[in-house]
């Protein structure tokens, strides 16, 4: 690739292939909606050990349970417009793969939720802590999460991945702080 094409293809990753589903230029979707599955994974893997902790865990792994749902659901949302961003890069670059490498491990990541909470669907009338292997999963599930969200990461901070070209970021430095906010 030349030069020219290298910036063609990194100009083309930070737009968004449709600004009404993907989120407008330097702003999208994609990074706000994943802290829903996440935030819900953590939780329910914190409620998870902690239903080892008390003396009535009944409440702990029945919240769990439904993180899990919550989680499942909002990673489906995210999947969304996170393929929207992955076509916007072009293919055959590193981006791309990462991206598609990100992809999968997320997809995996959530079908293992998706079957930890039918593992557990009705089971938290027992009134007991959570199994053994159900909390290994999560543990498990939330490693490869956190494996994906490096990748994520890369995208956005090492090949800038619908982030706003330097000379946009520019205008946040300007002396005087009188500009339009955006």
């Amino acid at each position: 690739m030349t030069v020219n094409e290298v910036n063609e293809s990194q100009l083309q990753a930070k737009r968004p292939v449709s600004a009404a589903l993907a989120g407008p230029y330097g702003h999208p979707f994609h990074p706000i909606l994943v802290t829903v599955p996440i935030g819900a994974w953590v939780a329910s893997l914190a409620f998870d050990i902690a239903s080892h902790v008390v003396d009535d865990p009944a409440f702990l792994t029945q919240g769990s349970e439904w993180l899990i749902a919550v989680g499942v659901i909002g990673a489906l949302l995210a999947a969304l417009v996170g393929f929207l961003d992955l076509f916007a890069i072009p293919s055959g670059t590193r981006a791309f793969r990462t991206g598609l490498v990100h992809m999968t491990l997320n997809l995996c990541v959530t079908v293992a939720y998706a079957l930890n909470f039918l593992w557990r669907y009705g089971t938290y009338d027992d009134g007991g802590s959570v199994g053994a292997g159900r909390l290994a999963l999560s543990a498990v599930s939330m490693a490869v999460l956190g494996v994906s969200g490096f990748l994520g990461g890369k995208l956005a901070y090492r090949y800038g991945v619908r982030v706003a070209d330097e000379g946009t970021q520019a205008e946040g430095y300007a002396p005087g702080g009188a500009g339009r906010a955006s």
